[in-house]
């Protein structure tokens, strides 16, 4: 199983470097810490990370509230809050956001942990609960809601799915690409085995799998990247390592 990709946004770095080594000891991949709006935006685009702990005071004209607004707008993971104030103006604030904890400093490591698996567990609960609601699975088929229909579409006529932010688009042999509102990861516990994870932005169907190095597939003479940690799961399913 994957690590959780934790993104920690502080200004302070003794702080953020305690946290790291918190967070490490704790099982956790931690991503390089982010001390302003602007980084903090910038690793979330390019880590993609399953959870972060944002401090609501940062350098720079935008906070970690600010951040948090940006999360819900556009790449929805759940994150906590991490801060010395707890006075009533910043707790308003910050409840606006929909935040999935706010621990007040200091706080100790198993506040820390379980804050964490609880924000984690009810996101996927939520995530889950959304898919079986918009997408319907029948036999070889599934049916993705789009505005007020079902559109049927079959498991062997899909080439690949990616995930941009909160939507996935799937790509079929027909040359048909279809957005749903959803989370890869749920999507795929619904697949059948012969759809494997090789990004995390990326599903594809061994099925259509034309050619295969060490960063890319071909899909359709489509390239498909292929992410480090699901490089040796996909070698060996195909039994090249």
């Amino acid at each position: 199983m994957n690590k959780v990709k934790i993104l920690i946004v502080e200004d302070e770095m003794v702080i953020a470097m305690n946290l790291v080594s918190i967070l490490e000891d704790l099982g956790y991949d931690v991503l390089e810490p982010a001390n302003s709006y602007e980084e903090a935006v910038d690793a979330l685009k390019e880590d993609q990370p399953d959870i972060a702990l944002l401090d609501i005071q940062l350098d720079g004209d935008k906070d970690g509230i600010d951040f948090a607004r940006y999360i819900n707008q556009n790449q929805e993971i759940p994150f906590i809050y991490l801060t010395s104030n707890a006075d009533s103006r910043t707790l308003n604030q910050a409840k606006e956001t929909s935040p999935s904890s706010y621990l007040v400093k200091p706080f100790n490591q198993d506040d820390l942990f379980t804050s964490i698996e609880i924000a984690l567990h009810n996101f996927r609960d939520k995530k889950n609960a959304e898919e079986k609601d918009k997408n319907v699975i029948i036999k070889d088929s599934i049916f993705v809601k789009n505005k007020n229909m079902f559109y049927k579409v079959k498991f062997e006529e899909i080439l690949f799915i990616k995930s941009d932010h909160v939507y996935l688009e799937i790509y079929t042999a027909k040359n048909k690409k279809h957005l749903v509102r959803g989370s890869l990861t749920a999507f795929a516990e619904r697949l059948p085995k012969n759809f494997f994870r090789t990004h995390r932005s990326y599903l594809i169907n061994l099925d259509y799998l034309d050619a295969i190095n060490s960063i890319h597939v071909i899909i359709n003479d489509i390239q498909v990247p292929i992410g480090k940690t699901y490089r040796n799961d996909l070698m060996a399913s195909i039994q090249l390592e």
